[in-house]
């Protein structure tokens, strides 16, 4: 038996969350998420090759926050099982032998569940190295779950044992502590997202929003692409700081945001009758880190024409898509990683200023204190908010 966060179906939840939750967002960790704390059998090994883990550290993620409030579209539901324990984010250690990894291991987890970790021939992406694209997260050994963390039978991070794949577990070296080895799998995300960019040398590039997902974003530009210009938007001081840090050329807030790349691109500045303004021109490629329907908006209206607009956050319902079609931008999406992502995002947490990143890190006893933090990390400071499952209290 094991302690776990579980998230159950209870459609009056997930209604009440989706109409108050980011408004009051103290009610996130009170009677209306639909999430417990529930004292449940260990996931079971659901076939060959798999192994049971045991989760040190696991971050909170914009991801979960979005589920819990209420704000993740049902386009997802059939690619979950319920109910389902989170965390996809996950430093632990084996409790079971798999090839290349013994007992004991400290390891980093891929959460994608495709074709391999399924125990089925891979399709095209599977075979092609892009298991974030898999076509067959719903069939195989295991219950629906586009991840780890949103799987019935898995168990997630956000729980005392997880069961996973082989093909998932990363091993560590002794030399990255587990507070920035927590890290690796968004930097991972971070690491594909700046690849989807395709950005050029010359290319400028506006990154929207200066939390974990943005800030990773920045570094992961900087560290591997020729981006000559990367203006980031943040909403407060410190992740201005972390994303100059992280290589920001310019930094601005959200106000100044149209101000700020009509001067660096020599933009055309027009005023609707009503609604945001926008530039006739603007920076080669922008990027989403965010999510929110503002910022994607954002995003759109600050790109040239012919240029890339990335969703790096997932999306929310209201976009007006009038933007694309007028300027005939690339609106393209960046789900996960792919490819030799974790191995990139191993050597990036190692050498990178990551310190401090991890804010804080609660036992999952104090779940609401954890989950009020991490909705207003930004404004408390703090990049990332973890839950140590060690600790008891």
């Amino acid at each position: 038996m094991i302690n776990a966060l579980e998230v159950y179906r209870s459609l009056p939840r997930y209604v009440a969350a989706r109409a108050v939750g980011g408004k009051l967002p103290g009610l996130l960790a009170g009677p209306i998420t639909p999430l417990r704390l529930v004292h449940r059998d260990a996931p079971r090994v659901p076939g060959e090759g798999w192994v049971r883990v045991r989760p040190r550290l696991s971050g909170i993620c914009g991801s979960d926050l979005a589920t819990l409030h209420g704000h993740t579209s049902l386009y997802f539901t059939p690619l979950v099982s319920m109910p389902f324990v989170p965390g996809h984010e996950v430093v632990g250690e084996t409790l079971d032998e798999a090839p290349g990894l013994p007992v004991g291991t400290r390891v980093v987890l891929d959460p994608l569940l495709a074709c391999e970790a399924r125990g089925l021939d891979p399709c095209d992406a599977c075979r092609s190295g892009r298991r974030n694209r898999c076509d067959r997260i719903t069939v195989g050994h295991v219950s629906p779950g586009l991840q780890t963390g949103f799987c019935a039978d898995t168990g997630g991070g956000w729980g005392g044992q997880l069961v996973a794949h082989h093909s998932q577990l990363h091993a560590l070296p002794d030399s990255l502590p587990d507070e920035k080895a927590v890290l690796v799998e968004p930097l991972a995300c971070a690491v594909h997202a700046a690849r989807r960019a395709q950005v050029d040398d010359g290319t400028t590039v506006l990154v929207v929003g200066a939390g974990a997902v943005g800030l990773f974003i920045t570094l992961a530009l900087r560290e591997l692409t020729p981006a000559a210009r990367v203006t980031v938007v943040a909403k407060h001081r410190g992740q201005a700081e972390l994303a100059r840090r992280f290589g920001a050329s310019d930094v601005v807030s959200p106000s100044e945001v149209i101000g700020g790349v009509r001067r660096s691109t020599r933009a055309l500045r027009l005023e609707p009758e009503r609604g945001s303004p926008y530039l006739l021109g603007g920076v080669d490629v922008a990027i989403d880190a965010v999510g929110s329907a503002g910022s994607i908006d954002t995003a759109l209206r600050t790109t040239r024409a012919g240029g890339r607009v990335l969703l790096a956050g997932v999306p929310a319902a209201g976009i007006d898509l009038t933007p694309a079609w007028f300027r005939e931008l690339d609106v393209v999406g960046a789900y996960a990683s792919g490819g030799d992502a974790f191995a990139t995002a191993m050597s990036l947490a190692a050498a990178a200023p990551l310190d401090g990143l991890v804010g804080v890190s609660y036992p999952l006893a104090r779940w609401r204190e954890a989950l009020d933090h991490a909705s207003d990390a930004g404004r408390l400071g703090t990049v990332k908010v973890a839950f140590d499952v060690r600790s008891a209290a």
